[in-house]
């Protein structure tokens, strides 16, 4: 009779190790040379801007058995703001816009993944200028993986949102209709597993 027990026991112990293995998550790395953020703005009601901001870099955790216990956490490099036009980049990076030598970094950190029809949904804490907002993102991916010709496995996926300048403080002095409120924004990730 004991031997029956310990033997359930040690049954059930393994099966719970199973579960627990087949529920780790993973560890990827956002790749910097494969990653980018563009945004678009309008200016005067007339016309749009598109700019891009590089230099992305952090980590993806994935959960592959539920999406949705994944997270990130990633840093851009407002150093790297790019509208093809130079006067105006260096506008960007003044104190009247980015204040890039005050606040080098854009940091997200999710706090939530939710599945909304078959899509994912993004939320996490977007500090922009000093000042820490959420905000939610509509994800496309994660893209299946992908093994290299060295064995590096790699993943990415894209997510698009949209905020508000006013609720960040950002470039107070231009009020709409001479830069609009709305910013519309997309992050391409390439991630590598660890």
């Amino acid at each position: 009779m004991q031997n029956k027990f310990l033997l359930a026991l040690t049954l059930s112990a393994l099966s719970l190790a199973g579960v627990s293995t087949q529920a780790q998550t993973s560890s990827w790395a956002i790749d910097p040379a494969h990653s980018s953020a563009g945004f678009e703005i309008r200016h005067l009601s007339v016309s749009n801007v598109r700019g891009s901001i590089n230099g992305v870099k952090g980590t993806v955790t994935l959960n592959e058995k539920d999406l949705t216990k994944s997270s990130v956490e990633a840093t851009l490099d407002a150093t790297t703001v790019s509208t093809g036009n130079e006067k105006r980049d260096t506008d960007l990076k003044s104190p009247r816009f980015f204040d890039v030598a005050k606040n080098p970094q854009i940091a997200f950190k999710s706090t939530s993944l939710a599945k909304v029809g078959d899509k994912l949904q993004l939320t996490g804490d977007l500090t922009l200028g000093g000042v820490t907002k959420s905000v939610t993102l509509d994800v496309d991916g994660p893209a299946p993986p992908q093994t290299d010709k060295n064995g590096k496995v790699r993943s990415g996926f894209s997510a698009t949102g949209m905020l508000k300048r006013s609720e960040f403080n950002f470039a107070p002095t231009f009020a709409p209709p001479v830069l609009g409120d709305q910013v519309k924004f997309t992050i391409d990730l390439e991630i590598d597993k660890q």
